[in-house]
């Protein structure tokens, strides 16, 4: 028998093995929202394959739980959400249902985002329902502050680091590199930001007030009565008078709500309504996170020169 034949053919076959098998190594990431999940694929890069449940033109507290989310959240690694209640009127069941033990909370497989961010509004007394949808934990809808994304990309490259410890120089890198791309847009941002500082702006939801603390802006009041909640007739008159009776610059919501009502509300108060997704992918020119806080700052800027 021909061994020097054998040895090569045993050495091509476990190629053929070992290929596919690190081919499969890379981390099974699962986020609950696209922004999340732009930027676990910025840092992540090629170690991850990354699927985000929410769509961008969904509203991230109401998303159906599809049962194709049960296999996808069985086969993860890694889950990442943004906690404080945002999601918690459908991916904790799913989590229970998907039987992964590994992104149960507490678990290394899980990473709640809220835990490492400064929330606002954070309850100093009793929840109930009769104040509307509001999050005791505190404000979720952190994501759309530059200095927050900053934070979630280094909370991923560690948690990443501590599932793949072998590629952990790649992610320390690709946060290297996502870090620069955000100081240049916030020098940017701030730049083209700072003639309307102090500018107030009335929200439809309570999704912007970490966007505004970050630049400067005044939100003085949302169209919603109470979070979650729709305003009556007489509430949007009283709130059309109140507005009249300020400097009022701009009305800010997401593209998914109906707009009947805020546009009704900006004609008659003499603002302009000026549209600001919160998700990558909700709107076109939002493909990734950074451009998502861009399109909204040229948005704003493009809101405040009609003035």
């Amino acid at each position: 028998m021909n061994t020097h034949f054998l040895l090569p053919l045993a050495a091509l076959i476990g190629g053929l093995i070992l290929t596919p098998s690190s081919a499969l190594a890379q981390l099974k990431v699962v986020t609950a929202t696209p922004d999340l999940g732009s930027i676990a694929e910025m840092i992540g890069g090629d170690r991850v394959t990354v699927t985000s449940l929410a769509r961008g033109t969904e509203d991230a507290h109401f998303v159906p739980a599809r049962p194709s989310f049960i296999p996808i959240l069985n086969g993860a690694d890694l889950l990442i959400d943004g906690g404080a209640d945002l999601e918690a009127a459908w991916l904790p069941p799913l989590v229970n249902i998907a039987r992964n033990r590994e992104i149960l909370p507490g678990r290394r497989g899980h990473l709640a985002m809220a835990r490492h961010i400064d929330l606002m509004d954070v309850a100093t007394g009793p929840v109930d329902r009769s104040q509307g949808d509001v999050h005791a934990a505190g404000n979720p809808h952190f994501m759309l502050d530059p200095e927050n994304g900053r934070i979630a990309a280094r909370m991923m490259a560690e948690r990443f680091s501590e599932l793949d410890p072998e590629h952990a120089t790649h992610f320390a890198e690709n946060l290297a590199r996502f870090s620069s791309r955000l100081d240049e847009g916030m020098q940017t941002w701030t730049r083209q930001l700072a003639p309307f500082e102090g500018a107030r702006v009335v929200a439809y939801h309570k999704n912007y007030d970490y966007l505004a603390r970050r630049f400067g802006f005044r939100i003085v009041g949302e169209i919603e009565p109470l979070p979650g909640i729709e305003p009556s007739p007489r509430q949007i008159t009283r709130l059309i008078s109140s507005m009249k009776d300020q400097d009022i610059s701009m009305i800010w919501m997401e593209p998914f709500r109906p707009r009947r009502t805020p546009e009704r509300i900006a004609e008659e108060a003499g603002v302009r309504l000026v549209l600001l997704p919160e998700q990558v992918g909700a709107v076109e020119g939002t493909e990734d996170y950074i451009a998502l806080i861009d399109y909204n700052v040229r948005q704003i800027v493009a809101g405040m020169a009609r003035e």
